[in-house]
């Protein structure tokens, strides 16, 4: 190979050198990133609330146990227990009136007791004297049914109670007359027997047929509709001239099996469903604060009133209903209201 060549193969000393700047920058990215870790690593007294960490006996977690529209902490909650470990306001916070509550919710409006009024038998209305809205008193008439075919039956009986009168007169008057045969030895004791069987039986007769009238009379008087409670009429379910039966025979063109709906708004309460966790705050008798969704700015006093013997496998929720005490034109069933639940402690004396 000639010089030239051998010349031209030979590498230059300045290209033998590597460039080591790309080291050192790999080397700095990695001690970078290893500083980094062992700064959030180390424990600081600073932090008060680690997150994704849970100390045994400190305030983590508190987020995530309080109840929902409840703040974690707030200003004056002590999170106390009475001797019984009843909690005396924990979480406690202040709603716009200025009361304090443990937990707020929210739940429907209700009457307490929602009657619909059905007829006893199928029968043809013929007169319905309410629409929605109207206030109704115990006993008041508010719904005829055609009561002709009853009537009808009723003029029926008194004609057969009056053929059995005259035949208990005439057996009556028979019996007499044997009684006076017999003592005189004209008649038999068989005939004396017969007699007395024969106004007994005439008198059984009138029994029966003054039974069968005090029926009829009493279907009469089914005819005759009237409200069973003070209240207001929720829903009007019937009108004059439709058929209506107390039993449904299914399918959605059949007969109506309700006239009306009525209950007494003066008696109303809110339904509500608490999810289980929240139930330990939560008392039969417990005070509340109830604001209806629709006037925010109006507060009623409240209790709570019941509370379900059973859960929501489903939902994980259990019933609870608050009385409302004294409510007012302003509060309408299926309406939804907050309801603040009061600290247990303002719940007893």
């Amino acid at each position: 190979m000639s010089p030239d060549t051998l010349e031209k193969l030979r590498i230059a000393s300045e290209l033998k050198r590597r460039a080591r700047g790309p080291i050192w920058m790999i080397l700095g990215s990695i001690a970078l990133v290893l500083a980094v870790i062992a700064y959030f690593a180390v424990p600081r007294a600073s932090d008060s609330i680690r997150t994704g960490m849970k100390s045994g006996g400190g305030t983590s977690g508190m987020k995530d146990t309080a109840p929902k529209g409840v703040p974690a902490q707030t200003p004056g909650s002590t999170g106390a227990l009475d001797p019984a470990g009843t909690d005396l306001g924990l979480n406690a916070a202040t709603n716009t009136d200025g009361a304090t509550y443990s937990l707020r919710t929210s739940g429907y409006i209700v009457a307490r007791e929602r009657i619909e009024v059905s007829p006893r038998f199928m029968g043809l209305v013929t007169w319905i004297g309410i629409k929605k809205g109207d206030s109704v008193t115990n006993g008041q008439v508010v719904v005829r049914l055609d009561d002709s075919e009853y009537r009808a039956r009723l003029a029926e009986v008194e004609g057969q109670l009056s053929v059995a009168r005259v035949a208990e007169e005439r057996a009556r008057i028979d019996l007499d007359r044997t009684r006076e045969l017999f003592a005189e030895k004209i008649e038999s004791q068989q005939v004396l027997d017969n007699a007395r069987l024969a106004l007994e039986s005439s008198l059984a007769q009138i029994r029966q047929l003054e039974g069968a009238r005090r029926v009829i009379l009493t279907y009469v008087d089914w005819c005759v509709i009237r409200s069973p409670v003070d209240g207001v009429v929720l829903e009007k379910l019937a009108e004059a001239n439709e058929l209506v039966t107390p039993q449904n025979f299914g399918g959605s063109r059949g007969p109506s099996t309700s006239l009306l709906a009525v209950a007494d708004l003066e008696d109303l309460q809110v339904e509500i469903d608490v999810n289980e966790q929240e139930l330990a705050r939560i008392a039969l008798g417990q005070k509340c604060r109830v604001s209806p969704e629709a006037y925010p700015d109006r507060f009623y006093n409240g209790v709570v009133a019941e509370i379900a013997p059973e859960a929501s496998r489903q939902k994980g929720t259990l019933q609870i209903k608050v009385q409302i005490l004294g409510p007012d034109k302003y509060l309408t069933p299926e309406l939804s209201a907050k309801v603040d639940f009061l600290p247990l402690k303002s719940a007893t004396p």
